[in-house]
């Protein structure tokens, strides 16, 4: 089995989010960030806002351009290595997430959970039963994505939060937190999606006429999960740029459910790629364009992106590199050693290796900088939310030295280049959490030929949000309900000192086989272990008496929801 997106959450929490000033950006992708990209034309005006459940708000004023810094040619072998003088501002965010005893658990719903109307909940009955059966178990909150395609799906600035506020008014009565996820890729074409739920018409309709405005690989194949990267700060979407669409949306959310922020919204998880993941769409299993463990393929190829390879690559002195990405990088489905790149002693180390690998990373990072920026400066007036950001857990070929399938999504990462500490710099500037996943996964359990270590993949990414100062939270990638997932959760997140302890975990998902009679009271014993002071250090035997219990106590509730579920 494999640790993949297939959940688009993230648990924690609450803690205060300041806004700090952005810090330096490497030279060679402000370069890449001025050239101007073809034009797009602007499109119509937004829509009439619709009546009753929708909402208006004013688009956020345009973006100016970032100077051009001097020293150019220099920058991109170091890529950002330095840390930030902001990250001193919040370097007590990960101690005082931690303060609470225990490490509190928060469910994920189900990815349908507001209609695609955005009126009403789905399967009212069984949302309403789950989360006081949930409750009962001792479980702090729960997930939700807030879906850009639901929620503003009418028209520009047109919102529609109807369905979300009525779980909201749920959750707050049953004495719930609620972890908001602002989900502004597709649902749909990514292990776990259960449902489709595509990008807002209007985003759809300005792709169709730019399709560029799509993530696109070497053969010219186009990926709609998510708006590219590359026009972040093009006005390509109706006259607003993407920022500033996700920062619209997240400022209408804000106000409308102003008086649940801090008391029953206690996490904002501020989505940045597919399936709300930091990284680039290489691994997409929609039509079977890869399969596990495939290394995937790198996503430069919309003009967007382009142009910001062509900046980069004269500005170090080396126009030929800024054509298009490495030739020799294989497919989806191929392994390292398939590869001239990736293969032990290839490509990904020379010096075109290293340039492109630093280029293609920072403009991951770029992008996680502008929308952090954004969502800090929408929620710093709202004491008691944090805002959280979902890394993916690409374990596979992660012995390798190349670490190719980690590559392709945009985290340099290989035997000589930690990949993950310029991303836990980049939330420790916003006092920021780090979400990850694979928590569950033990090592032995994957395909040794693929080299998987899911294990010291998680002790990297602890070590680094570690070194940063950020909360380091975490969640199980596929769907597991037996003790020894369990046990590996609890030794991972919360059997261990203070300081290494995560600040939450996020349990994937809600649904009819978490409330089956066996699986819901291994999952009771695992609250308990996970959330209660002194329950981890507890004979088994004993933890497992109170989990019966709760499970007789909450037998009705959960037979009920587990009905309703399943119609």
């Amino acid at each position: 089995m494999m640790a993949l997106n297939l959940a688009h959450q993230t648990g924690g929490a609450a803690a205060a989010v300041t806004v700090a000033p952005t810090a330096p950006r490497s030279a060679v992708v402000t370069a890449a960030a001025t050239v101007a990209a073809p034009s797009v034309s602007a499109g119509a005006a937004p829509a009439p806002a619709l009546q009753m459940q929708t909402m208006t708000v004013d688009a956020a004023p345009a973006q100016p351009p970032e100077a051009v810094k001097p020293d150019l040619a220099m920058a991109w072998p170091a890529l950002v290595a330095e840390s930030s003088p902001d990250e001193a501002e919040h370097a007590d965010v990960a101690a005082e997430l931690r303060s609470k005893a225990g490490v509190p658990v928060f469910v994920m719903m189900p990815l349908d959970t507001v209609r695609k109307d955005g009126n009403s909940l789905n399967r009212r009955k069984a949302v309403e039963a789950s989360l006081a059966a949930l409750k009962s178990a001792g479980v702090e909150g729960i997930m939700v994505d807030v879906w850009w395609g639901i929620a503003e799906a009418d028209g520009p600035g047109q919102y529609n939060f109807n369905g979300y506020m009525e779980l909201m008014e749920m959750a707050r009565k049953t004495g719930l937190k609620v972890q908001a996820v602002m989900s502004f890729h597709q649902c749909g074409g990514n292990v776990g999606d259960s449902v489709t739920i595509p990008l807002p018409r209007w985003v759809g309709e300005e792709m169709d006429k730019d399709q560029d405005l799509a993530y696109t690989d070497r053969s010219g194949r186009r990926n709609y999960e998510y708006v590219s990267l590359g026009c972040d700060a093009q006005p390509v979407l109706k006259g607003r740029t993407p920022i500033q669409c996700y920062a619209d949306f997240m400022r209408a959310f804000r106000d409308r459910f102003a008086t649940f922020m801090g008391n029953t919204i206690v996490e904002i998880q501020v989505g940045m790629g597919p399936a709300g993941e930091l990284r680039y769409p290489s691994y997409p299993e929609s039509n079977g364009t890869w399969s596990f463990p495939g290394i995937g393929e790198f996503q430069c190829y919309d003009r967007y992106m382009l142009s910001s390879l062509k900046a980069a690559a004269e500005a170090v002195g080396k126009p030929e590199w800024g054509n298009a990405g490495p030739g020799d990088s294989g497919g989806y489905k191929n392994w390292p050693e398939d590869t001239g790149f990736f293969r032990r002693e290839g490509g990904w180390s020379t010096e075109y290796g290293q340039f492109f690998m630093s280029w293609y990373s920072q403009m991951l990072l770029e992008h996680g900088e502008r929308i952090l920026s954004a969502a800090t400066g929408v929620f710093t007036g709202s004491p008691g939310v944090k805002i959280s950001v979902k890394v993916a857990g690409i374990h596979w070929h992660y012995g390798t030295r190349s670490h190719a399938a980690e590559l392709t999504a945009g985290y340099y990462n290989t035997r000589q280049h930690d990949g993950y500490a310029p991303i836990a710099r980049l939330l420790a500037r916003h006092g920021a959490v780090l979400n990850f996943t694979c928590v569950e996964m033990r090592d032995h359990e994957q395909p040794q030929d693929a080299q998987c270590r899911p294990e010291a993949l998680v002790q990297q990414v602890a070590a680094a949000a570690r070194e940063a100062g950020v909360g380091l939270a975490g969640e199980n990638a596929l769907p597991r309900y037996d003790e020894t997932a369990h046990d590996q959760v609890v030794a991972t997140a919360a059997d261990r000192a203070a300081e290494d302890r995560m600040v939450a975990f996020t349990y994937l998902r809600m649904g009819p086989n978490l409330f089956q009679p066996d699986n819901w009271r291994r999952f009771a014993a695992f609250v308990k272990r996970m959330s209660q002071p002194g329950a981890r250090e507890a004979c088994r035997e004993q933890v497992e008496r109170e989990a019966e219990g709760v499970a007789h106590a909450t037998q009705p509730l959960v037979h009920e929801a587990a009905v309703a579920l399943t119609d």
